[in-house]
């Protein structure tokens, strides 16, 4: 399977902002970002003009660098979300969001996006119960994630991880138990869930040329 190996602070430097690609680095000075606020490469400093086309180009790279997904996965996001009733943007962001991977990262027992995918390949992830390889299966509401107990490596490092996130705000969408190391899905994310610039509008008018 393809995936991208290159250094992570490059992507964030590319699109010009933190995406918290590195887990606790990302909020220390140590970050590229804050030390070199430009894009990498020879011509980085160089002032461009975007066209209404790169502008939505670099969107729709910034939201898949933020959730660590490939072109064609991306892709097949965006037309179910566009077949699905509602607003197709918004539709995006909420199958993004659900995501095991980012449910790991967003209740704490991850510090990265890849940190939670890495647990939830190694099987130390479980959802009601059951054991869940897979990082890009969506979650439900009432669903309960959990790390699996036998796994005491990682529930180990997920302790760790929980209490170097103690004292950054929660989601509101997701009950968070850290004492049994799970937490429970009570409603779907909305946009302002994420904490993040996205304007998914210019990925939507993107893909609909």
């Amino acid at each position: 399977m393809a995936r991208y190996t290159g250094p992570s602070c490059r992507l964030c430097r590319r699109e010009g902002m933190k995406l918290f690609l590195k887990g606790t680095k990302c909020f220390t000075p140590k970050c590229p970002v804050e030390k070199r606020a430009f894009p990498p490469g020879q011509h980085g400093q160089m002032r461009v003009k975007l066209s209404d086309y790169g502008i939505q180009l670099r969107e729709k790279q910034k939201v898949k660098r933020i959730y660590g997904v490939l072109e064609r996965q991306f892709k097949n996001y965006f037309v179910i979300a566009h077949k699905a009733k509602g607003v197709t943007g918004q539709q995006l962001l909420e199958m993004l969001e659900r995501r095991l991977d980012n449910i790991v990262y967003r209740i704490g027992f991850a510090t990265s996006r890849h940190e939670g995918r890495q647990f939830v390949r190694h099987r130390a992830v479980a959802v009601n119960g059951r054991v869940v390889d897979i990082p890009s299966y969506q979650v439900q509401v009432n669903d309960v994630v959990q790390i699996v107990p036998h796994r005491s490596g990682q529930l180990a490092r997920v302790k760790q991880n929980l209490d170097r996130t103690k004292d950054r705000p929660g989601p509101a969408w997701i009950q968070v138990d850290a004492a049994h190391a799970q937490g429970v899905i009570t409603r779907m994310p909305q946009k302002d869930d994420i904490g993040l610039p996205i304007q998914e509008q210019l990925v939507v008018e993107l893909y609909s040329k």
